[in-house]
């Protein structure tokens, strides 16, 4: 059974075996941002999706270490720094974005230190998505690799800086990336990749072969990466929290 969200935030398990659940932003002018997950989450997956400019989407995929019944204060914190934080050095017309980018990834990464009373690993993607100049500027903090695909080529996007929440003066750099026309950008959490069957991980590979079938839409992105995790795995995935967010920019 599939249950679809047209609004962010968490889901909620209406039953025992997870449910894929689709949360979509379509607030986004010339392109689309989904994200999908199983529900049901035990893990320290987050995500949130902001508006902070008139033409900035702020986007964040992060993964807390620990159980979530733990780690709940914070995330709890680390979400709350993210929505505040973002809104306000993202809000100006004018700015540097590599530098609010990292910024923001400082202010998180001594929030998640100061909530968990010291040393507490979180990888993290974050991006801000320009809609203007169709760029994302993105700090991978650790995380997975984020995957930009277009018509000629896909490129990974490794980490720029240590996971954030170990260390007080952990250096992180920012990046900036153009997606062309029809172009996707596809973030993963730790549970995607590490799905398995029969000993065999999903891995990147697996996301990249949904980006390569050209999904016509981000909630088809997203969505079609977690429907291959579980035909892959032949069974709904509990091995960890399992989440997709997908980008995808219109012609």
């Amino acid at each position: 059974m599939k249950k679809f969200l047209n609004r962010l935030g968490f889901g909620v398990a209406l039953e025992d075996a997870p449910q894929l659940v689709e949360a979509t932003s379509r607030d986004v002018n010339g392109a689309e941002l989904s994200v999908a997950y199983f529900s049901g989450r035990n893990g320290g997956d987050f995500y949130e999706i902001i508006r902070v400019a008139p033409h900035r989407l702020l986007f964040g995929l992060l993964d807390i270490a620990g159980k979530r019944t733990d780690s709940r204060p914070i995330l709890s914190a680390a979400q709350s720094t993210f929505r505040a934080a973002g809104a306000e050095l993202f809000a100006r017309s004018e700015l540097n974005e590599a530098e609010a980018m990292v910024e923001l990834s400082r202010r998180l990464n001594l929030e998640i230190m100061r909530a968990a009373g010291g040393v507490h690993s979180c990888p993290a993607f974050a991006g801000c998505y320009n809609e203007e100049l169709g760029t994302v500027c993105y700090v991978n903090a650790g995380h997975t690799p984020g995957l930009l695909c277009d018509h000629q080529s896909m490129e990974e996007l490794p980490a720029t800086g240590l996971p954030l929440g170990l260390f007080s003066l952990a250096p992180t750099d920012a990046r900036i990336v153009g997606l062309g026309p029809d172009s996707c950008l596809a973030v993963v959490s730790r549970g995607v990749v590490e799905a398995q069957c029969q000993k065999e991980e999903f891995g990147l590979d697996g996301v990249k072969h949904v980006l390569r079938s050209k999904p016509p839409s981000a909630a088809e992105l997203s969505r079609g990466i977690l429907e291959q995790v579980q035909s892959f795995m032949c069974a709904y995935p509990k091995h960890n929290d399992v989440t997709a967010l997908g980008l995808r920019r219109a012609d």
